[in-house]
């Protein structure tokens, strides 16, 4: 389906949907767990139901609870039977997050678990973790011939013994698949880790651990972890807060436009890494101000953004929208040292610079990073969606404060994570 934006003020107070990152760890650890836990506002989006189907297809019994009608929340009711896992096929969609940390711990079934996906998910790497989780015992084969896979799909099957491993993460979803499968191991695991894009999502891992009483070691910079074997997870009962990556979309709409959009349903303390755009766009000339669980963000006249230097390693994800949120800056703005969002959904730095060029942006692109040279303004036209949510979203975005309207060509893919943003986008316009 196409979409055409025309340009429009914004405003407003919106509610964001809930973290898929937190949602999907939720909805494992249940699984995984023996017993029943409850979810509180899981996020409904296709990535979530592929790893709710996941976790059927694991043996999981999944039964939603009444709506809370003095609050809007709804919740999950998950029946985990921990292992053993018994043999399935698990197709994870257009899911990295379920492929890669469901692949960790289902590695410690004895029974043997096929994981397939989508056209997309079938070009994501997986070669370093299943390496990994090869060393500490699990055995990897993949589908044709035998040999082990280096994308799905593949079939793994356990136990994992535990031992030693060495893995280079250009995707933190790989460290944080062994982190969860580790403490199902038999012995303990020691894991060094030499690079690691994306740090803040392993830390909402290493949360949930806590949480789940799980004991673990590690080192400052998160280059080496010992985790002992032979724990379990444990039923429980949370709550899923909203997600800082889909709240971008709405800080960066009002940084273009001179707007102000107040977001509620964020956790300050929240370790998602996605939060860090709002010092970033503070630094670019926007007004933010916390109160409780909403963040107001206002940004200056049209035009009065300015450019800088910024690291997104830590925050992959915001590429595509601080992309745009740079071309209505005034200088030059490089948005660098993200060499991992080349393996998204789309190689993302060749799709922005494809997009933003389209619509009169002058945009350098490098090996890991975007070069944009702002004017203050981009003109409108047309641009592929590239079937991938983020790029869609920000395109969008960009569409409020263009000379002139922009169609998108196919945008179903927003349902991936965010599937009510066209509401929520049509509901800040003024």
């Amino acid at each position: 389906m196409d979409i055409t934006l025309k340009p429009t003020p914004v405003g407003g107070t919106i509610t964001i949907p809930a973290s898929k990152s937190q949602t999907i760890r939720a909805l494992l650890l249940a699984t995984f767990a023996n017993g029943t836990s409850i979810i509180h506002n899981p996020l409904d989006s296709q990535d979530t139901r592929s790893c709710m189907l996941a976790c059927k297809a694991f043996g999981a019994e999944l039964t939603p609870l009444p709506t809370q009608t003095d609050t809007g929340v709804h919740a999950l009711r998950v029946l985990g039977f921990g292992l053993p896992i018994r043999p399935a096929t698990i197709d994870c969609g257009n899911s990295g997050t379920t492929l890669y940390l469901a692949a960790g711990m289902a590695a410690n079934s004895p029974h043997t678990i096929t994981f397939t996906g989508d056209d997309q998910l079938r070009k994501r790497p997986i070669g370093n973790l299943l390496t990994s989780l090869a060393d500490l015992g699990a055995t990897i084969t993949g589908t044709q011939g035998g040999v082990r896979a280096l994308y799905p799909p593949f079939s793994i099957q356990g136990p994992l013994i535990g031992g030693k491993t060495s893995i280079t993460c250009h995707t933190s979803q790989h460290l944080s698949a062994l982190l969860l499968g580790a403490p199902l191991a038999k012995c303990d695991s020691d894991i060094e880790v030499p690079l690691l894009n994306e740090k803040p999502y392993v830390h909402i891992t290493l949360a949930w651990l806590r949480a789940q009483g799980i004991n673990y070691t590690h080192n400052e910079d998160l280059s080496h972890f010992t985790i002992p074997g032979g724990q379990s997870f444990k039923p429980f009962e949370a709550m899923v807060n909203g997600d800082f990556s889909s709240a971008a979309f709405f800080f960066c709409a009002a940084a273009i436009s001179g707007g102000t959009i107040t977001v509620q349903g964020l956790d300050r303390n929240d370790p998602q890494g996605d939060k860090e755009i709002l010092p970033i766009l503070e630094a670019m000339g926007c007004t933010i101000c916390w109160q409780g669980n909403a963040v107001t963000v206002t940004g200056p006249c049209m035009g009065s953004l300015k450019g800088g230097d910024f690291d997104l390693n830590a925050m992959p994800d915001a590429l595509p929208i601080l992309a745009v949120t740079a071309c209505f800056a005034k200088g030059t703005t490089k948005l660098g040292n993200v060499p991992q969002a080349r393996i998204k959904e789309t190689d993302r730095i060749a799709v922005m610079h494809q997009n933003l060029t389209a619509l009169g942006a002058k945009v350098e692109e490098l090996p890991d990073a975007l070069v944009i040279h702002g004017t203050g303004t981009l003109k409108g036209g047309e641009c592929d969606g590239f079937d991938d949510h983020r790029i869609i979203m920000a395109i969008a975005v960009a569409s409020l404060a263009c000379s002139d309207s922009i169609t998108i060509h196919g945008i179903d893919a927003v349902d991936v994570t965010f599937p009510t943003f066209f509401q929520l986008l049509d509901s800040i316009r003024r």
